[in-house]
């Protein structure tokens, strides 16, 4: 009787567990991906180069899934040297493992190796993107991700006709690899691009480009989602499309109160859902791409990347296509009256939780520096840098996260400072002060479940530019942000605390400061940086202990000693990210 009756409690078990499992998968679904990291010859701008691919296309093949998702990538590299790949904007809950910043959370992937990276998806929902997180190898080397509503659910406005992915990008005669080598070298700055791209082509205003131009073709009367990424090396972008307006919802993979607009301004690592209704007469409408430089220094690519918006139907193709009016390039009242328009939605099925007390509170600046170059190849006795309240990040033999979990001393310290060693007029006449840096790899430990507040300071060290940020494993609520040095005072009451945005990526302004809230609820993980100006991220390739085949869930959660921690790491690099910092969390 005792085996009988054990036998059913078995079955009991094990009639539950199947229960449970197709329950969870009629809740969520399992997608496989495979991504070959491969060269690929492409012909644009009238020359011909070999580059850095993923499965041969540019920009590479995009992942579609539904919000709550699991997502599995067997990542293969047949390229020549270690490369990583990062899913921007992915919050990857206790997954830190998966997250993709070279020899932060992973040593790169050797060439001939493969790594398997496991992408969870939580409460995102709308377009994120993925690419390579090494060197600037995402500027051949990223695609989009197309989070649909999950089951059961839908979109918080009409269902589109159709929706398209726009990605917007750079192109470089040269190899990137080759660009940043040389930066690298010398301590300058890398070259800017050559053109502008949207869906990989340049468009029809640059030479040996009108045949390949992209097209969206469209039937009157008809609504789209365009679904748009910046995946501009170093710059924002003014968009619009000629004689449309466009209705913004939604802003990295989270939704928003529609804004009807002419334009928009979107930074380097942002997303957009916009609706756009083709309610013209039939014809061509240029779709248009141009950069958002206020900089008074800083180069930057002066072209414009055009794709067309293309009605079906029977009439004569016109003789000139219109261009929309975008802001000029240094329009920084446009730029923030875009920016300031975005609200979170704020409703019952999209809530806004952000915390209206804080626990922990950093004030940080995000300053262009010089450190010293002593190799023959420098072209004088400095390098540019970037840092964070003076802490340009120093690189490590083995991956910090790594040195975390495994308790490996020696590899960073843990005194990051909350707030800046020395306070001067930031955004005033800096003449005088000291733009040296030093190099450091430090963190802040923040105790799971604290809110916090990081409040970005621009400086206008050797150049004011804008700043893109951009933050790992969470999204945060962009609470303020303004011109000048941020007051602790008076600036606070001007906080949005009741539908700020929910997004992954902020523009730090010129001369001006971001504040931003979240809660440290993804023990071991998250990143920010920013992304122009060279602002992307280099990590470079050091002398990593190369783990890529290790799968071990075990460590995926927090350690067992003690109550989890979650890590805040700056990452602000040398000469080739002039203006790249990142903070790992």
């Amino acid at each position: 009787m005792g085996i009988s009756r054990l036998g059913f409690i078995v079955g009991l078990i094990w009639f539950m567990a199947m229960d449970w499992q197709v329950l969870c998968m009629a809740q969520s679904n399992v997608h496989h991906y495979n991504f070959v990291l491969q060269q690929a010859q492409f012909t644009r701008l009238c020359e011909t180069k070999t580059m850095l691919t993923v499965n041969g296309s540019f920009p590479g093949p995009t992942i579609h899934a539904r919000r709550g998702d699991t997502i599995y990538v067997n990542v293969h590299n047949e390229g020549e040297y270690g490369v990583t790949i990062h899913w921007h904007g992915v919050k990857q809950p206790r997954n830190p493992w998966s997250d993709g910043p070279e020899n932060v959370t992973q040593c790169p992937i050797q060439p001939g190796k493969n790594f398997t990276y496991e992408v969870i998806l939580s409460d995102e929902e709308g377009t994120l993107w993925w690419h390579a997180h090494s060197d600037w190898t995402r500027a051949t080397v990223h695609g989009a991700i197309v989070i649909s509503p999950a089951n059961g659910t839908t979109y918080p406005f009409p269902a589109p006709y159709a929706e398209q992915t726009i990605i917007i990008g750079s192109w470089f005669k040269g190899d990137v690899k080759a660009v940043i080598d040389e930066a690298l070298a010398t301590g300058g700055t890398p070259n800017i691009s050559n053109s502008l791209t949207i869906n990989g082509q340049p468009g029809d205003l640059y030479p040996c480009s009108e045949e390949n131009t992209y097209r969206l073709n469209v039937n009157s009367g008809r609504t789209y989602l365009l679904r748009v990424i910046n995946a501009v090396m170093n710059e924002e972008q003014f968009f619009g499309i000629a004689g449309h307006s466009l209705t913004v919802v939604g802003q990295d993979a989270a939704y928003i109160k529609p804004i009807t607009t002419n334009y928009i301004m979107i930074t380097p690592g942002q997303t957009m859902d916009i609706l756009v209704t083709a309610n013209q007469p039939p014809s061509y409408y240029y779709i248009a791409s141009h950069s958002f430089a206020d900089g008074p220094l800083a180069p930057y690519d002066k072209t414009t990347t055009t794709a067309i918006f293309q009605y079906n139907g029977n009439y004569s193709r016109p003789s000139s296509i219109p261009l929309p009016v975008l802001p000029i390039f240094n329009d920084t009242a446009a730029a923030d009256n875009y920016t300031s328009r975005v609200r979170g939605l704020a409703s019952s099925d999209h809530p806004v939780n952000v915390p209206q007390t804080v626990n922990r509170s950093l004030y940080i600046t995000v300053s262009l520096n010089f450190l010293p170059c002593t190799e023959a190849t420098c072209i004088n006795s400095t390098r540019f840098a970037a840092s964070m309240n003076n802490v340009s990040f120093q690189f490590q033999p083995i991956d910090i996260l790594q040195a975390y979990y495994r308790s490996i001393n020696g590899v960073f310290d843990a005194d990051f400072p909350s707030e800046p060693l020395k306070y001067f007029n930031f955004t005033g006449n800096v003449t005088g002060i000291n733009v040296a840096t030093g190099r450091a790899t430090k963190v802040t430990m923040l105790n799971y479940g604290e809110a916090v507040e990081i409040v970005f300071q621009g400086t206008n060290l050797l150049d004011a530019v804008n700043h893109p940020i951009h933050l790992h494993g969470f999204s945060f609520y962009l609470v303020g942000h303004g011109k000048g040095n941020f007051n602790n005072e008076t600036d606070p009451k001007s906080y949005n605390l009741i539908d700020p945005p929910e997004i992954n990526t902020v523009a730090l302004p010129r001369s001006g400061w971001a504040a931003i809230r979240f809660v440290a609820n993804n023990p071991g993980k998250g990143v920010v940086h920013p992304l122009s100006l060279g602002k992307a991220l280099k990590l470079g390739h050091g002398h990593c202990s190369h783990r890529e085949e290790r799968q071990n869930k075990v460590t995926k959660y927090a350690p067992s000693s003690g109550v989890p921690a979650v890590l805040l790491l700056v990452l602000c690099n040398i000469a080739s990210e002039a203006n790249a910092c990142l903070i790992k969390i």
